[in-house]
């Protein structure tokens, strides 16, 4: 993998939500933490990797960053959100918690062989994507992932 262009710098994706409380419970169901020095009863902080988070915003709250209308999550798409996960049976697994605290399946899962997904949405409409791709081709790409996958295959046919 590269490094990253800017060494130090934190990622905050910020998104409105109806009700905060709810919307914590909701994504502490699906394993996520939240960083008590910036949550209060307008905004919450979602820990999700080393140096990026999700502000759980109350709309009002929000409002106060947004210089434009907030649209609506349930018949607009703004951004769909995706976070990576160590394996293919936490993406079933983490898919599933969203579905129990009361989610609603996006899409199917989509299964590429070197990556596999699935979608839904949190309890105010935003879509969000739970992912796994396999390392090696995190490293390489996923073009030359592929293609030393099919030499490899190739190289073990012309063995047999």
């Amino acid at each position: 993998m590269t490094n990253p262009a800017h060494a130090g710098r934190m990622l905050f994706v910020n998104i409105p939500v109806a009700d905060l409380d709810r919307s914590k419970a909701f994504f502490a169901a699906l394993g996520f933490g939240f960083n008590p020095n910036f949550t209060d009863e307008t905004a919450a902080c979602m820990l999700v990797g080393e140096h990026a988070f999700v502000m759980l915003l109350s709309r009002e709250k929000f409002a106060q960053f947004a210089k434009l209308p907030i649209a609506e999550p349930t018949t607009h798409t703004s951004a769909l959100y995706c976070f990576g996960v160590a394996s293919r049976d936490e993406v079933d697994g983490v898919s599933a918690a969203a579905l129990a605290a009361g989610g609603s399946e996006a899409d199917g899962p989509e299964d590429y062989g070197f990556m596999y997904s699935r979608s839904f949405f949190d309890l105010d409409g935003h879509g969000w994507q739970v992912m796994w791709m396999d390392p090696a081709a995190a490293e390489q790409g996923p073009e030359a992932f592929t293609a030393s996958a099919q030499n490899a295959d190739a190289d073990a046919d012309a063995r047999t």
